[in-house]
């Protein structure tokens, strides 16, 4: 198995020049907000982050390609960087805290190309999860500091944390009914949203959640957090990996019933 270690720790370095310059921005009294055509807000930190991301990209891994939010495709190749400057863009304009810049190196391989490291960075939060292919999943301010995290091992919907980021996006795809039952036969539910459910599956704090409408960059990191946590990530149509335009994450020993649920 390839060695990606050395990935690992220069996404490390990219997330900590990330962090300055987005911590830097946030509640900024002059923070620079406009709309993109799919009407979702995009701020002058969206922008600089990615910018400052695709720079050292490009000085230090020049033959890799590169994938972001906000200024799209460059470069080919079977290694790609995949990033989401600030997911939680509308909580970071609205000064909420619950934001991270999120990296992912993904490979081509058999089936496509699939993530081989992902990194989460909430500094607001003061917190960090990453994890490589094969590496197992970790969370702590740096790799020196890291404590390794797991799913939990729940293993009945009806004792079950769910968590979700709204209602539109389900009724949208005519899966409402479906998103509704599975909310009542839990334990608990909360709207946490964006990358946050993630990684509480990944802790183990959270058992199982969803999303119905995402893009690459939204998904890639998380996907490999979890899944070296021991949990499982997939599309709703139960097709493993970021690729589905939609997430589901659980704990694995709950997956196939919330796939069941959420598709009724």
């Amino acid at each position: 198995m390839p060695d990606y270690h050395d990935d690992l720790r220069f996404a490390h370095v990219l997330a900590d020049a990330a962090d300055a310059t987005t911590m830097e921005r946030f509640k900024a009294l002059d923070l620079a907000v406009e709309t993109k055509p799919d009407m979702t807000p995009v701020s002058d930190a969206d922008k600089a982050a990615e910018e400052l991301i695709r720079t050292a990209l490009q000085r230090s891994r020049p033959r890799d390609a590169v994938l972001g939010e906000e200024f799209g495709t460059e470069g080919h190749g079977p290694r790609r960087w995949v990033i989401d400057p600030i997911d939680g863009t509308k909580n970071f304009v609205r000064g909420v805290p619950v934001w991270a810049t999120l990296i992912a190196l993904t490979e081509m391989g058999e089936g496509g190309d699939h993530p081989v490291v992902g990194l989460v960075s909430a500094p607001a939060l003061n917190r960090r999860w990453w994890a490589v292919q094969g590496g197992g999943a970790y969370t702590g301010r740096s790799l020196s500091k890291a404590t390794r995290i797991r799913v939990s091992r729940v293993n009945r919907v009806q004792d079950a944390s769910f968590a979700y980021s709204s209602l539109t996006g389900w009724e949208n795809l005519g899966m409402l009914d479906g998103f509704l039952e599975l909310s009542r036969s839990c334990w608990r539910t909360r709207g946490y949203g964006d990358f946050w459910p993630y990684m509480m599956v990944a802790e183990g704090s959270v058992d199982m959640c969803a999303e119905p409408e995402l893009s690459l960059w939204d998904m890639a990191a998380s996907a490999i957090i979890v899944e070296e946590a021991g949990g499982c990530f997939t599309g709703l149509d139960g097709r493993r990996g970021p690729h589905s335009g939609n997430a589901a994450a659980s704990n694995g020993l709950l997956h196939q019933e919330l796939l069941g649920c959420l598709n009724q």
